[in-house]
């Protein structure tokens, strides 16, 4: 038999008994070092005097924050303690409170009473108090749709739908003072879609890749829903488990509100320098595409009565209304707003009856990206920002479409997001898109001045 000598301590070990004691060791050491912190932390909304930051731990933990003005290390502060829980899949939303406007502030995660460390700062940021002091600042944000990531158990069988992550990593290089996520940002499975649990588990999935943690880190984020992070394909208002899908998005996401008009729903918007943006529910309150009777709806009456109210109230230079699904592509292929005419063309002639100005589409869902640009005879012209997909399959369907407002040059049928930047003076503004690939390559940009959408 094989001896092992263990050295001047007298006694010697079978291989087989060392080769156990070593593993013993080894795995008590990579569990005992395993990061308490699951995903995040995410900075979520980003007002003039309040932050939320968002983290998920891997169990039951107590966990605080402390923060600080960026350079001001002795006017450290700490927010609440918070006990995450199952029930709530271990998560926990801070609101800190109080802040100083325009301020970047450096914070620290203690869970169970050890600091958490990355390669990279926690950093988070309030808005600019800039109105009737100077002009609005310049900022950028970045957005995309359509993010799979893998799971082997419990994807469909065949080649991985899912794929090229670094795409998340580029992001976070190219940065922006935030993200928002257009939609299907976790796609449920046929295994998890019926409960809340499996909600549950597919978002915590999805949400700890290692690829999307600086990413997550580094910038606000806001986010809508579609079909696949509210329940099954094409699903809508009859969906039975709609109500668990809410709690779990409020879950894990940091939209300031959510819903409006006392109904519940995603529906909100938010505010950054002098741009308005208006994030739509198109789920909750969907007619079902094959129902033959009654009002066909994509918002509710509610709904899209505040919308109206909204942009009419807003006096934002741009008015950026994002969606789930396209608005103005007139094809009626998949689930486009075509599909929904009469709603499509109330908002339409609600925008130009008010003398709305501003008004810009941003959608996902088609698994492709083009910018659609609708004429309007006596005012100026509408775009739209199909951003679509990220990590999901790319599709070439758009090919297909019936769509004459099409910009040419702009389809594109690979992994890709955008990033918006809006500067210049005041009553000078321009918006510019450029989209990327997967490897940070720009494929295409465009400009928007304010004076072409008045």
């Amino acid at each position: 038999m094989n001896m092992i000598n263990a050295g001047r301590s007298g006694f010697s070990l079978t291989f087989i008994q060392a080769a156990f004691i070593l593993l013993f060791l080894i795995t008590q050491q990579v569990y005992g070092q395993q990061d308490p912190l699951a995903s995040g932390p995410m900075p979520g909304y980003s007002e003039k005097r309040e932050v939320l930051i968002w983290l998920q731990t891997r169990g039951t933990s107590k966990v605080y924050l402390e923060y600080y003005p960026e350079g001001q290390n002795s006017a450290v502060a700490r927010s609440e303690e918070i006990t995450t829980s199952e029930k709530t899949g271990f998560t926990a939303s801070f609101i800190l409170k109080r802040l100083m406007p325009g301020t970047r502030y450096n914070y620290s995660i203690f869970i169970d009473g050890k600091k958490v460390t990355k390669p990279y700062p926690f950093t988070f940021a309030t808005q600019k108090l800039w109105e009737w002091r100077e002009d609005p600042p310049e900022f950028s944000f970045l957005t995309g749709s359509c993010a799979y990531v893998n799971d082997e158990p419990y994807d469909r069988p065949g080649k991985p739908y899912g794929g090229d992550y670094r795409i998340f990593s580029d992001m976070a290089e190219k940065g922006g003072d935030f993200m928002l996520w257009l939609g299907d940002n976790v796609y449920l499975r046929e295994a998890e879609w019926s409960t809340r649990d499996g909600m549950i588990y597919r978002y915590s999935h999805t949400r700890s890749l290692p690829e999307m943690q600086k990413m997550l880190a580094t910038m606000h984020h806001y986010a809508i829903w579609d079909d696949h992070d509210f329940g099954p394909n094409d699903s809508d208002r009859g969906w039975r488990n709609k109500e668990d899908a809410l709690d779990v998005f409020k879950m894990f996401w940091g939209n300031p509100t959510y819903g409006v008009e006392g109904k519940p729903g995603i529906t909100t918007s938010f505010r950054w320098a002098d741009v308005e943006f208006f994030l739509l529910d198109n789920r909750y309150y969907r007619t079902p595409n094959k129902r033959k009777t009654g009002e066909r709806t994509v918002l509710g009456e509610h709904q899209r009565e505040w919308l109206i109210d909204a942009l009419a109230g807003s006096n934002a230079t741009f008015k950026i209304v994002a969606i789930g699904g396209q608005f103005l592509n007139p094809a009626k292929r998949f689930e486009n707003y075509s599909n929904f005419e009469a709603e499509r063309q109330w908002i339409l002639d609600m925008i130009r009856d008010e003398g709305i100005t501003g008004v810009i589409f941003l959608t996902g869902d088609r698994h492709s990206s083009e910018l659609d640009i609708m004429p309007r005879e006596g005012t100026y012209p509408l775009h739209e920002f199909t951003i679509s997909t990220l990590s999901a399959g790319a599709s070439t369907s758009a090919e297909k479409d019936e769509n004459p407002l099409r910009h040419p040059g702009t389809l594109l049928a690979e992994r890709n997001y955008a990033k918006f930047t809006v500067s210049g003076k005041s009553k000078e503004r321009v918006l510019k898109c450029t989209v990327y690939n997967t490897d940070g390559v720009e494929k295409w940009n465009y400009l928007i001045s304010e004076k072409d959408v008045k």
